[in-house]
């Protein structure tokens, strides 16, 4: 018997709405596996909690009074690392997904999720796993294809403009990548300030070390713009 009360999972619930406290104690202390040690109401009482009940899981909402979930993630973090966070919010937006990961959360579930979906939750992040809700998951998802993207300066290019860019380097004037590509110089003129404003680089010079470093153009090619 003592074996199996040590093989629960130990669950601090934190929430400022005594409604939602509730609902989950009720959903969760029927579980088997997990035992439901406390409650605390703000994020100062989280941080009382955790020393004094030593969960496994805290169970944290994230808009909270006093300190919310993200700033208490961030405590325990580094004064009890062996805590798994856990967040439970209303909503996953973009930034905040990105920050609680950034915190030290092990997962994010919507409050509208299934039962079922919680518990697993919580059984993956004390296993050493994360779990994000499904549209959760894709907002991480999202965010780490466009920062490998970035990872590239000339992903934030179009096609055209890295034509137009490999035409600057190559010492050709806007006329002259007009007529090259088939486009108004004022298309071309549009296309340089764009390629200028997202490389934040503003000279020619500047564009040639880039398109160059970039591969775009070679020191040999370069070399015979400028007569050498």
């Amino acid at each position: 018997m003592s074996a199996t009360k040590k093989s629960k999972i130990k669950v601090l619930i934190v929430d400022d709405h005594p409604v939602v406290r509730k609902g989950l104690w009720s959903c969760l202390s029927s579980k088997d596996n997990l035992k439901i040690v406390g409650e605390a109401v703000d994020g100062d009482d989280a941080l009382r909690k955790v020393k004094e009940l030593l969960p496994d899981v805290v169970l944290m909402d994230l808009h909270m009074p006093k300190r919310d979930g993200l700033e208490v993630t961030e405590v325990l973090r580094k004064e009890a690392p062996q805590v798994k966070v856990l967040i439970l919010s209303i909503q996953g937006t973009r930034d905040s997904v990105l920050r609680i990961i950034k915190a030290g959360a092990r997962g994010y579930v919507l409050k509208d999720a299934p039962p079922d979906d919680l518990v697993r939750a919580i059984q993956s992040v004390q296993a050493g796993e994360a779990f994000f809700s499904p549209p959760v998951a894709q907002i991480a998802l999202n965010q780490y294809v466009t920062e490998s993207d970035q990872g590239d300066p000339l992903a934030k290019l179009s096609e055209r403009e890295r034509e137009v860019l490999g035409l600057i380097a190559e010492g050709k004037s806007n006329k002259e990548i007009a007529m090259h590509l088939g486009i108004g110089v004022r298309t071309t003129e549009t296309h340089r300030e764009r390629i200028m404003r997202k490389l934040d680089i503003h000279s020619v010079a500047g564009l040639t070390k880039f398109a160059i470093a970039s591969g775009l153009i070679s020191l040999e090619d370069n070399s015979k713009r400028l007569g050498k």
